[in-house]
């Protein structure tokens, strides 16, 4: 049985609140609503550009953020980010040896397109059998050849040490020598026919060996989640003394493989991809969250969240679905609640595109955070790191907070029905995977009915922060918060997912107080 999600906030409480400041039961405790030409509009900028991001917090709370191409940044508050790391050239020190001879983590993969080295998506985490950083990142010169390495250091900002390449994908007859294939798998041709075909690696029905992400399970066991495109993602146990992929028996029933591990989702070169696995303790669940789409502004990527209360799966969406190889891949935008996708909202002063190469981590403050790279309208292929925060609802289903994170906190008295009165900006996040930028539709919330653009109910659970909304056939649970959003307005937000796997925010604007 689920743990039901923590509840911080307390019935009594609310009540007396609302006979101190004078606001009862059919009145509203919140400011007054700002008009809409009142609505300032603005953006935050972050700072550097680091795509793929993943962020590991040190003890003393400061947030070491790692990227694609040798990107490294820290920040304090989650806001403002200071580069310390750019660039594939051996002057970046954020390795001390990955560009010297002999360049053992490209003697596979080669060289790019383009004449130089490819270093993706690098995930740290501390390893806490031998006490070091281990830095889990992928070599790759194509779209299936590739690997994963490992690298170390005893500090978590580097430098870290390239150590050994720990997975292959994209391998062919004459170049599997060059792997570790044949070493855990052996020379049985009849098996190596299962992985190379006549036309090449089979990248169908197995990864490519790109976005590593590690994490703990419940029981302190660590794993590494990794895949994107062609067949599918997967996920390995790690050897904590070695930090190499404990490789598992083969177990066609649950599609386990010996050398790739078990496939969790995806396959037949599907657009899924980064994924990264955090465990919930509240909740009990694991959440599995990847992007979906092509990354480029116009390319529909997206953020989706899978479950699973075994680290192994099955990985289930809001609607009950998983998406395993006998799944229906064809129809894979169905599958998986849809966090955020292409956006805008009134307060901001440019269109959201594109967000994705996610990963969530808990903040100094004890609280869930998701970071991604953010593209935008009209902007080329411009991107910055963002980080918002991740509320449970009821449910059990994460929350994105609809704005950049800036010290927000939960409600410790929660809300009830007529607080919710007066314009809201109800955003649906959809399910599709294009271009399509979702817009905001204008209603008016009033004595539990939603009216305007879309239409429907509502209903508060007095002296919570949890709300249930329903918007035509589908019922959607979220959470409310106060926010100050990136242009300095003040508002009230809602953030839910709803059975049909989409997300809807809701802001409605206040005056300051």
């Amino acid at each position: 049985m689920k743990k039901r999600v923590k509840n911080v906030t307390f019935l009594l409480a609310g009540s007396l609140i609302c006979l101190l400041t004078g606001c009862g039961n059919h009145t509203s405790c919140l400011p007054k609503e700002l008009e809409k030409e009142e609505i300032k509009k603005d953006v935050i900028v972050t700072g550097p550009s680091l795509h793929d991001p993943q962020v590991i917090v040190a003890e003393d709370g400061t947030c070491y953020c790692y990227g694609s191409h040798m990107t490294a940044a820290v920040s304090e508050d989650l806001r403002k980010w200071k580069s310390f790391a750019n660039g594939v050239t051996k002057a970046n020190k954020i390795y001390d040896n990955l560009l010297e001879e002999p360049f053992e983590a490209f003697s596979f993969v080669g060289k790019n397109g383009e004449g130089g080295y490819s270093v993706w998506a690098p995930s740290v985490i501390y390893d806490k059998t031998t006490r070091k950083y281990l830095m889990y990142f992928c070599t790759t010169s194509s779209f299936i050849k590739s690997n994963i390495a490992l690298a170390t250091s005893e500090q978590i900002e580097g430098p870290y040490h390239y150590e050994k390449t720990i997975l292959y994908s994209g391998f062919t007859k004459p170049d599997i020598a060059k792997t570790d294939f044949e070493e855990i798998m052996g020379g049985d041709k009849e098996t190596r026919k299962r992985y190379v075909l006549s036309t090449g690696f089979n990248n169908q029905l197995w990864p490519n060996a790109i976005d590593p992400a590690a994490f703990y399970d419940e029981e302190d066991r660590m794993w590494m989640v990794y895949g994107s495109w062609s067949g599918g993602i997967f996920l390995l146990e790690i050897d904590p003394e070695t930090g190499e992929p404990i490789h598992p028996q083969e177990d066609p029933a649950t599609e386990t493989d010996r050398y790739y591990g078990k496939r969790l989702i995806g396959g037949y070169h599907h657009p899924i991809e980064g994924p990264y696995i955090q465990y919930d303790a509240d909740t009990g669940y694991y959440y599995l969250f990847l992007s979906y789409g092509n990354l480029q502004a116009n390319g529909g990527y997206q953020i989706r969240v899978f479950r699973s209360d075994k680290v192994d799966g099955v990985y289930t969406d809001a609607a009950g679905q998983s998406l395993g190889i006998g799944g229906d891949l064809n129809a894979f935008a169905d599958y998986g609640v849809k966090l955020m996708g292409n956006y805008t909202l009134p307060s901001l002063s440019v269109t959201y595109m594109a967000p994705g190469g996610q990963s969530v981590f808990y903040g100094k403050d004890g609280n869930l955070y998701i970071v991604y790279h953010q593209r935008y309208k009209q902007k080329g292929e411009t991107h910055n790191v963002r980080v918002h925060r991740i509320v449970m609802n009821e449910d059990g289903w994460p929350c994105i907070l609809p704005f950049a994170t800036n010290g927000e906190t939960l409600s410790e008295t929660g809300y009830k029905q007529s607080d919710l009165t007066g314009t809201f900006y109800l955003l649906d996040h959809g399910l599709s995977v294009d271009a399509k930028v979702n817009e905001p539709a204008e209603c008016t919330f009033k004595k539990g009915k939603i009216e305007g653009e879309l239409t429907g109910s509502y209903e508060v659970e007095q002296g919570t922060n949890y709300i249930t909304m329903k918007l035509g056939n589908a019922v959607y649970k979220g959470v409310m918060v106060e926010m100050t959003d990136e242009a300095g307005n003040d508002t009230f937000c809602i953030s839910a997912v709803g059975e049909n796997n989409h997300a809807i925010w809701g802001v409605h604007y206040l005056k300051k107080d």
